[in-house]
């Protein structure tokens, strides 16, 4: 079974509403990549026990992503940072660029 990374990021964002075995199956499998047997053994249920949280978690993960869209927009804003953080640095006057970067960098801060 090949992972989808775009999950771990997405468990980031909604994991909290997540219920606790399913956030905790999907931390197992996504952020210290433990195998479905490991997290089975750890949580003492079975390995379709875990499988079943694993799929049940990663459908609401999408679904709530697909509704909010909160990791895309994260994104999107990440990347436009970091596109005006680099037309910063490109700037001449030197106090006006570390105003600029300066507010960049307090805006990055909080997301």
């Amino acid at each position: 079974m090949a992972k989808d990374m775009k999950l771990a990021l997405l468990l980031d964002f909604y994991g909290g509403l997540l219920t606790e075995k399913q956030e905790s199956v999907l931390d197992g499998y996504y952020n210290q990549d433990l195998s479905l047997a490991e997290i089975a053994e750890e949580m003492g249920i079975s390995r379709q026990g875990v499988m079943a949280f694993l799929k049940q978690g990663e459908k609401h993960l999408r679904s709530f992503e697909e509704k909010l869209g909160l990791a895309g927009r994260f994104g999107k804003i990440s990347r436009g940072l970091s596109e005006m953080r680099e037309f910063a640095c490109g700037m001449p006057e030197e106090a006006e660029r570390k105003k600029l970067i300066s507010i960049i960098d307090k805006i990055s801060a909080v997301i």
